[in-house]
């Protein structure tokens, strides 16, 4: 009988150990899913808003960016329709919230560059001083990038990917100075004669680095996590 009643204790811990272990690998796939919708979403817009401003030149296409989130959420939304509600874990919630926190800065802070910039252009066409507009210009695609490689960092410190953490550190910090320097007119700076490929490139190239950011530091995490077994 104390047998009996050993084996059927041993067998309970056998069950919870393989449930705990299934929720587990559901709630990594469904992290690595929502990774994967976001990053492709990021990258499909950002190539799409490059190509479509360096060849039309309307720059309302930026605002493509701003609705991102409202995308993302749809497509996760359609994509989830017939699915069970997975069970919601920790790392899921950090990781979301991450990247949430990434696009409310993000998005806001390029909405506040862009009036702040258009009043200061304003203010230096009044006084007949473009100094005073260019001495205070805002770039806010050095500071997005620096912050989407610090939510790389937190993502591999919460994802524990020490690839994924030196990835978000390199590449944020090369990202800002990368831009604070001028890198992509340096390059292109021999390109200028071909005046239509100067232009395209000029604007293509910080939406593609916005894209590689998205793949590395979000699609590839994803993909991974996925195909967890």
């Amino acid at each position: 009988m104390e047998e009996k009643n050993s084996m059927t204790a041993e067998r309970s811990l056998e069950i919870i150990t393989e449930q705990i272990e299934r929720n587990r690998k559901i709630v990594a796939k469904n992290t690595g899913q929502s990774l994967y919708i976001i990053g492709l979403c990021i990258i499909c817009t950002a190539l799409l808003v490059g190509c479509s401003v360096a060849l039309t030149g309307n720059a309302a296409f930026y605002f493509l960016f701003i609705l991102l989130p409202f995308i993302i959420y749809g497509i996760k939304k359609y994509v989830n329709r017939n699915k069970p509600k997975t069970p919601e874990s920790f790392i899921g919630n950090m990781v979301n919230k991450t990247w949430l926190t990434f696009a409310i800065f993000s998005i806001l802070f390029y909405v506040f560059s862009i009036l702040f910039n258009r009043l200061m252009l304003y203010d230096a066409t009044v006084a007949g001083d473009m100094m005073v507009y260019l001495r205070n210009l805002i770039r806010p695609f050095r500071i997005i990038l620096l912050i989407m490689g610090m939510a790389i960092t937190i993502n591999g410190y919460i994802l524990k990917s020490r690839w994924l953490v030196w990835c978000g550190i390199i590449g944020g910090i090369i990202g800002f100075f990368w831009e604070s320097f001028c890198g992509t007119e340096t390059i292109l700076s021999r390109l200028y004669k071909m005046e239509y490929l100067f232009h395209f490139l000029h604007v293509f190239i910080p939406c593609f680095i916005v894209a590689l950011y998205a793949f590395v530091g979000l699609l590839l995490p994803g993909i991974q996590l996925k195909r967890q077994k």
